[in-house]
């Protein structure tokens, strides 16, 4: 007896359905990704782009400066608008905390037009000074 799709829930292709996730703005992206070893299912590192996922798979990659952690939720028929695609996963990635700016201008960094007015007057009144 062979087992088909239909019996064990449906299945797609991981670059197609990061794709329809929203996670990369191509297929062709997505597939690089996978193909470059980036992609984790269920922490198995997935080789190509054609590995079957379903509901319920657990998958780790990088997208942008941050590394993502997804369920899988369902299976898209389309690639559609951001509401819809969010519907398709679950986001278990831990939020980052945001770091604060540093001060504006404390003799770090390059100061402002305003700034470097002001340090050019100060030293102006330093040379004319005759007291020191």
């Amino acid at each position: 007896m062979t087992e088909t799709a239909s019996q064990h829930g449906p299945k797609q292709r991981l670059d197609k359905w990061l794709w329809h996730a929203r996670f990369y703005k191509t297929r062709g992206l997505a597939s690089k990704m996978v193909s470059a070893g980036h992609v984790r299912v269920n922490s198995d590192k997935a080789a190509k782009p054609a590995h079957s996922v379903k509901p319920g798979d657990v998958l780790t990659f990088p997208q942008g400066n941050q590394i993502r952690v997804v369920r899988i939720e369902a299976i898209g028929e389309r690639r559609g608008p951001a509401p819809e695609a969010q519907t398709l996963y679950t986001d278990l990635t831990e939020p980052q905390e945001k770091v604060p700016r540093g001060p504006r201008f404390e003799g770090k960094g390059r100061p402002t037009k305003r700034d470097r007015r002001m340090i050019d007057l100060d030293r102006q009144r330093g040379l004319n000074d005759p007291a020191q």
